[in-house]
């Protein structure tokens, strides 16, 4: 299991929305780069980056403040999962370039299921589908848009196509500091038979260790950001419970 830390990057800076409204950011870090050397510092071997304006605009809005993350994750070793503006394949090409481990897709997915068939082809083991739902339906275009595709109908397209992982958000759920929503990514892990990573609401270890006694039904990692922000979780705690739940699944 891997917890990744959340920088989510709004004009250059390290924020936290609620439920998904760009007009509701807390800023809590000026420097992305600094918060990426603190959750480094403190153990951390993936973190999870998400262009926030880059997904509204679709281009990359934050870049320098993503190559400056990519150069501290280079430099501890570590990986990076990068997703929000990434709609064509040089896109991919530009950040993997950077150094990032993978790449998410998520509006592109929807729209386009062939093109992410193509990109695992071409860069296999590199590529995750980010799928925020709100009601059960896929959001798209930085959660402003709500389509009528299930989650689960999303996750079934790309049963065999070769990506690293699913990315599961419950808007509802992200930043509200009320709980994941570890049912729901579980049931999506089940039926489509993927990894998936649960984000959105992770708000205490005990959030943590329930995502951890789902493995066996495919959930791999969680994604937390204002919990450790704020000081709810603990990373090197939060870090050390994933590993033992690593060692107990071994």
């Amino acid at each position: 299991m891997i917890v990744f830390p959340a920088i989510d990057l709004k004009q250059g800076r390290c924020v936290r929305l609620l439920r998904g409204e760009m007009s509701a950011a807390t800023v809590f870090n000026d420097d992305p780069a600094d918060q990426a050397r603190r959750f480094l510092a403190a153990g951390a071997r993936f973190l999870h980056v998400v262009d926030l304006d880059g997904a509204f605009e679709g281009r990359a809005a934050n870049a320098p403040a993503m190559e400056a993350i990519a150069v501290e994750v280079a430099r501890a070793g570590a990986g990076l999962q990068l997703g929000g503006g990434i709609r064509t394949a040089a896109d991919i090409e530009r950040w993997l370039a950077a150094g990032v481990t993978r790449v998410i897709l998520g509006t592109r997915a929807l729209r386009d299921p062939a093109f992410v068939d193509a990109a695992c082809r071409r860069w296999p083991g590199r590529i995750v589908v980010g799928i925020d739902a709100r009601a059960g339906r896929v959001a798209v275009e930085g959660w402003a848009e709500t389509s009528d595709v299930t989650a689960e109908a999303l996750a079934l397209r790309f049963r065999d196509a070769g990506i690293a992982a699913i990315v599961h958000t419950d808007i509802e759920r992200d930043g509200a500091l009320g709980g994941a929503n570890v049912e729901a990514s579980a049931a999506l892990a089940r039926a489509s038979g993927l990894p998936v990573v649960v984000s959105g609401g992770i708000a205490s270890l005990d959030d943590l260790r329930a995502v951890a006694a789902r493995r066996r039904d495919g959930l791999v990692g969680a994604i937390t950001g204002r919990a450790l922000y704020d000081g709810r979780i603990d990373l090197t705690e939060a870090l050390a419970l994933a590993a033992a739940a690593e060692a107990h699944a071994c």
